[in-house]
């Protein structure tokens, strides 16, 4: 379950390492589950009376997540922040209902993703919403400054479309950095389809800075501990 890029904190048959994976399943388990319902939320046609007892069953099931909740600047226990997997993401973590969620992997000069976007991340009827493919051309890029050591927040994003992005297909994307100077680190990425990689449907150029330790102390406290 954890990303390819990154390697593990935890040791195999550790008891802290087994209670992480277990957690990891429950919670990629309920993110797939919740996924679906955001489907079928999205394409139902169901009646205003069915929409109503539904909505009444979903507010109970809410109500059972009882028990103490992380504040925004928490890390989930379950994640390897900065390098490594995000649970919650919702571009790539698995527990996400909002996510497609992007598979990200090692590619030979960079990184590449797959994914498949639902009617869930439509913009114009049967094809991606233009922001879904800039979120997740931004998340790629940012593990492509990952993948060559050199962790990076954006600071620029430009994108162009060139074709609509179909729903309910495969989607390969792919990312690498071209060149940094000092701190800033610049990328290139494109989607296309899995089945015709040769048509780019959408190219972005980024800028990202790699932010110096007392920066990122400073944005992200949960790191004071470890940095």
């Amino acid at each position: 379950m954890t990303s390819p890029l990154t390697t593990p904190n935890t040791t195999p048959h550790d008891p802290a390492a087994e209670d992480l994976q277990r957690r990891r399943k429950a919670i990629s388990a309920l993110g797939h589950e919740l996924r679906l319902l955001v489907d079928a939320t999205v394409r139902t046609t169901a009646s205003p009376e069915t929409l109503n007892r539904l909505a009444d069953d979903i507010r109970t099931l809410t109500g059972a997540f009882t028990g103490p909740r992380r504040a925004p600047a928490d890390v989930p226990a379950a994640d390897e922040f900065p390098r490594g997997l995000r649970m919650y993401s919702p571009v790539t973590g698995p527990g996400s209902p909002l996510a497609p969620p992007l598979h990200v992997t090692p590619a030979s000069d960079g990184v590449a993703g797959t994914c498949t976007l639902g009617i869930a991340h439509e913009g114009p009827p049967g094809y991606g919403h233009g922001g879904m493919s800039a979120m997740l051309l931004d998340e790629l890029m940012g593990w492509a400054c990952t993948a060559a050591g050199m962790p990076g927040m954006t600071i620029g994003l430009q994108l162009r479309y060139h074709r609509l992005v179909p729903l309910q297909t495969p989607l390969h994307l792919a990312a690498r950095v071209t060149g940094t100077d000092d701190r800033k680190i610049f990328v290139v990425g494109s989607i296309t389809t899995d089945h015709d990689r040769s048509a780019t449907l959408v190219s972005a150029d980024g800028t990202f800075v790699a932010p110096d330790p007392d920066r990122a102390r400073a944005l992200f406290p949960s790191l004071r501990e470890e940095t």
